[in-house]
């Protein structure tokens, strides 16, 4: 049974293109997921998605980022790159170092509780992930998965003209 209650979706009528159905379907359903998400990470860990984003990457990048590459992976201004981190340092969940290369730059890492801090979310995370997708079957989940691989590669190549 659909959800009824208004969100991005509620603008669409029968007359409307199929993509555009389509795309406000999807569009729905990332920011219901998201907001799901935002609200677990607020209650549980007391933290914010864009604060677990940016652990996200240091994890990913164990020889840290500079601050410049964690605003365009997280596609944020700089400002609010400096603002996460000044948190997440104060909390003692990463620690800057002076750039190897860069004088006028730091290396963000994660710092080991940083490290046990985001290991421990991350793991929450993926079962939220898991419970908020289990209206899927794993064949399902394959097809859309496929699916959207080849929209995926579509973009990619539309917006290469």
């Amino acid at each position: 049974m659909l959800d009824e209650s208004p969100d991005i979706e509620s603008r669409v009528n029968d007359q409307d293109h199929q993509a555009l159905k389509l795309w406000l379907r999807l569009l729905a359903c990332t920011t219901r997921i998201e907001d799901q998400i935002r609200q677990r990470l607020r209650h549980d860990f007391a933290t914010t998605l864009p604060r677990f984003d940016l652990l996200a990457q240091l994890e990913r990048h164990p020889q840290g980022l500079a601050m410049r590459e964690l605003s365009q992976r997280l596609m944020v201004t700089g400002g609010n790159v400096t603002g996460i981190t000044d948190q997440l340092e104060a909390e003692g969940l990463v620690q800057r170092e002076p750039h190897a290369t860069d004088r006028r730059s730091f290396t963000v890492k994660l710092t080991p509780a940083g490290k046990r801090q985001f290991k421990r979310m991350a793991a929450t995370h993926e079962g939220w992930i898991v419970e908020l997708l289990s209206g899927w079957s794993a064949e399902e989940k394959a097809q859309v998965y496929a699916l959207l691989a080849g929209l995926k590669t579509h973009l990619a190549e539309t917006t290469r003209k």
